[in-house]
């Protein structure tokens, strides 16, 4: 059988959007290359999605609502713009790590419909911190909320895009994980995470050389947490799964704005 051709950069951002968002893109490809593609250009997705979750907070602020309500505005987006799928997916994974099974028994936990203890209680708590720490960002000051909005939400999806580079095993043959696992040379892995953590620093220095030591800083701090978690899951299960995509993402967002909410 042929090898398929290299993706296109425009056929990675259809893969990209098309999988990570609702809005609108034409999925031209379904296979490696374009997942390969589609899962580099991941933190581009970030951008666009936190940069609409900084609007609708910003919008709320010049309003008049104050920083809670803009910060619950700015969580609800993201999860709104996928689905839910990564919110889902941390209360899968949260279920299959705290089921005690072995692997099998616990990846048939996360592909359940409903969503038990575990995956419940962690989706309180972390949807909690994400906006605990959202509402002390714009209660600083409106550019460090939104600034921490796009932060958390890149810093989401390259943690994505870590997570599928190559060595990184699925622990099933089919769905998503199985689709991007591996695909993502460990040498374009670390220029994305480079290169994005440069350009959200840079964003920062918009604010003065504390934001953009701060905001560099989440974006490191939240991918070596979210590695923690990969790592974990890939020992307890045998290898990555779409849930285990999601909850890396969501852990990722969320050690970003702990950080970004940091005095």
């Amino acid at each position: 059988m042929p090898e398929p051709s290299p993706a296109s950069p425009a056929d990675g951002l259809r893969f990209a959007f098309g999988t990570l968002t609702v809005l609108p893109a034409r999925l031209t490809r379904w296979d490696r290359p374009a997942a390969r593609t589609g899962m580099l250009c991941a933190p581009a997705v970030g951008l666009v999605v936190g940069g609409v979750a900084a609007a609708t907070g910003l919008v709320l602020l010049f309003l008049g609502a104050g920083p809670l309500l803009a910060a619950v505005a700015s969580v609800a987006v993201p999860a709104a713009l996928t689905r839910g799928l990564h919110l889902d997916g941390l209360a899968d994974t949260a279920d299959g790590l705290g089921s005690g099974k072995p692997a099998g028994d616990a990846l048939r936990i996360m592909k359940q419909s409903d969503i038990g203890p575990f995956g419940v209680l962690t989706l309180v708590l972390v949807l909690l911190a994400q906006v605990a720490a959202l509402a002390q960002a714009y209660g600083g000051s409106w550019a460090r909320g939104a600034l921490a909005a796009v932060v958390s939400a890149v810093a989401a999806r390259l943690a994505l895009t870590l997570a599928a580079r190559t060595g990184v095993p699925a622990a099933r043959p089919e769905g998503l994980g199985a689709t991007v696992a591996g695909v993502v040379p460990v040498r374009g892995a670390v220029v994305t995470a480079a290169l994005t953590t440069g350009l959200l620093a840079g964003a920062g220095a918009a604010l003065g050389a504390y934001d953009a030591l701060r905001a560099g800083l989440a974006v490191a701090v939240a991918a070596g947490v979210a590695e923690l978690l990969l790592r974990r899951c890939v020992r307890r299960f045998g290898g990555v799964t779409g849930d285990v995509f999601g909850g890396v993402a969501e852990t990722a967002a969320t050690t970003a704005l702990v950080v970004m909410s940091l005095a």
